[in-house]
């Protein structure tokens, strides 16, 4: 076959199938004669064909949550030494980089959804280390709305479309919210000025979970992770939310690439809260309570590092859709704790990345490791780092150890903390979990009384009364708007937490007062805590 006249791109580059070959033009097909069918018997067809085929396959799914995004690319710096609570390398030499990936994203919308939507973002950073890739899977906020795993799949579905009509339902996300109070911290920020944030570079990021710091004796800390942005957290009023979601829907997106390309890098500076196994105990909350904040005069913020965004992505699917985050990508001496949110996530991550992406998700070069991955893993689609002539059996590799101070092998840190005495009292800290509290209204109390000023608190209020104003439902309305002795409703679900914030919300939306809902005292609550703990 001869060589055919080659078809070059603006950048130079030759065109040609997805094998190799040269064709001419992006539009070449064979036909009979110049005008007649198209034929199926040489390179020409084969260009034709592939491109159709790959064209009805270049869509894979779509994350069920966090499904719009955007991303860059940058480092981490480690500017303070924590040897004195960890034995994690990276947050024990002072001056070492890694190359990071972040990932923002909207929560309940599609990916074709406005990045300016009230909702939570998504705050995800891969970090690429010499012991394996560390993910941070976080959030803007420093809580969430439950604290239990099996409510999560139904609460992600009241933030989407009805099933009947497919269209978003105020019914169904208040109807929600009001038969789950301990939800209240959570609604309070995102109806809040914080809950349109003015991009995505423009916020704050939280671990929400909490997870431990380790040592080789076994010894560690709880901790939290707060990336507190340098340039402050910048948000939208509601009117420009709304304006932008309809003028620009790609507003965050946008606003993130064009502040990189002018060389205007956004930067975080990254800080822990610790907490010992002995304050943990002695802690007014439950330190596996993803719906509480740990107080900053209590457990102030120690900086470990700085985080810098420095580059754009030069391909969005490659760099940015295919970024695969979970919180169980973890490394030596940065572990989980039994939070059930967290354990439920630990699963539930890497499962969705093996039905978007497939099985070999890691190999995809925006996910692999920097260092070389020895195990057992093979074959499977798209394995094109299978690991050679290497055996797929327990003797082609060594374990590694862990040695403790006494110098014997007394296997992984792990170890140590399951026998320690603590994971007794862990026992009724994880009970705690399942039942709303005095303790629950607490800290949005605080928000709205001390944190909120005047201003705010009236945004809050025409925020919450004109979302409020959606539902449609009897029994919703029923519960939201009349002083019956139903167990939740919304009026003493918000009264729960300030009767004034209460009165004004239900004078917004026409309805009668009502009282705060009748839970369990706080004094109680921790006692229950402790004496479960010490029956265990």
């Amino acid at each position: 076959m001869p060589s055919p006249q080659v078809f070059a791109a603006t950048d130079g580059a030759v065109y040609t199938t997805s094998n190799g070959a040269a064709v001419a033009h992006p539009l070449a097909a064979e036909r009979v004669g110049s005008v007649g069918p198209l034929l199926l018997q040489g390179l020409l067809d084969f260009h034709h064909i592939d491109l159709l085929a790959h064209f009805d396959r270049e869509r894979i799914p779509e994350r069920v949550v966090h499904a719009k995004g955007a991303g860059a690319h940058g480092y981490f710096e480690t500017t303070h030494d924590l040897s004195d609570i960890t034995s994690c390398k990276l947050f024990t030499d002072v001056g070492k980089k890694v190359r990071a990936t972040v990932r923002f994203s909207t929560v309940g919308g599609e990916s074709g959804s406005a990045d300016t939507a009230r909702d939570p973002r998504g705050f995800a950073i891969k970090l690429r280390t010499d012991e394996g890739n560390l993910d941070w899977v976080f959030n803007n906020t420093p809580v969430f709305f439950i604290r239990d795993p099996a409510k999560f799949p139904p609460f992600i579905h009241t933030q989407k479309r009805d099933p009947q009509t497919h269209l978003k339902d105020a019914d169904m996300f208040w109807d929600y919210l009001s038969q789950n109070p301990e939800s209240a911290h959570q609604v309070m920020i995102l109806f809040s000025d914080r809950g349109t944030p003015d991009g995505f570079h423009n916020m704050h990021g939280y671990s929400g979970h909490t997870f431990k710091l380790v040592k080789d004796d076994g010894s560690f800390v709880y901790t939290q992770i707060h990336l507190i942005a340098d340039g402050g957290c910048k948000v939208l009023d509601t009117a420009t939310a709304r304006n932008l979601s309809a003028d620009n829907p790609d507003y965050g997106i946008q606003s993130l690439f064009e502040t990189i390309d002018a060389g205007n890098f956004p930067s975080w500076t990254v800080y822990v809260q610790t907490m010992t196994p002995e304050q943990a105990e002695n802690f007014r909350y439950n330190v596996l309570d993803l719906t509480k904040v740990w107080p900053h005069k209590d457990y102030p913020l120690r900086p470990i590092g700085k985080f810098v965004l420095n580059e754009n992505p030069q391909n969005y699917f490659a760099e940015i859709e295919q970024a695969a985050f979970a919180p169980s990508h973890l490394i030596p001496y940065f572990e989980a704790t039994a939070d059930p949110v967290l354990q439920s996530r630990l699963f539930s991550y890497p499962d969705t990345h093996r039905h978007r992406l497939g099985v070999n998700y890691q190999q995809i070069p925006v996910n692999a490791p920097i260092i070389p991955v020895a195990n057992f893993l093979r074959d499977g689609a798209m394995a094109f780092n299978n690991q050679g002539a290497r055996p797929n059996y327990q003797s082609s590799i060594t374990p590694l150890t862990y040695v403790n101070n006494k110098g014997s092998i007394k296997g992984t840190p792990r170890d140590y903390e399951r026998a320690a005495k603590h994971e007794s009292w862990l026992g009724g800290a994880f009970w705690d979990l399942s039942e709303v509290t005095e303790l629950d209204f607490e800290q949005p109390r605080a928000l709205y009384q001390q944190v909120f000023d005047d201003a705010a608190r009236e945004r809050l209020v025409s925020n919450i009364a004109g979302h409020l104003g959606g539902v449609k439902s009897a029994e919703v309305k029923a519960r939201t708007h009349t002083p019956t002795e139903a167990e939740f409703y919304l009026v003493s679900y918000f009264a729960s937490v300030d009767q004034s914030l209460s009165n004004r919300i239900a004078k917004a939306i026409g309805a009668p007062t009502a009282k705060p809902l009748v839970v369990k005292s706080a004094s109680e609550a921790v006692r229950f805590r402790h004496g479960v703990g010490a029956q265990l």
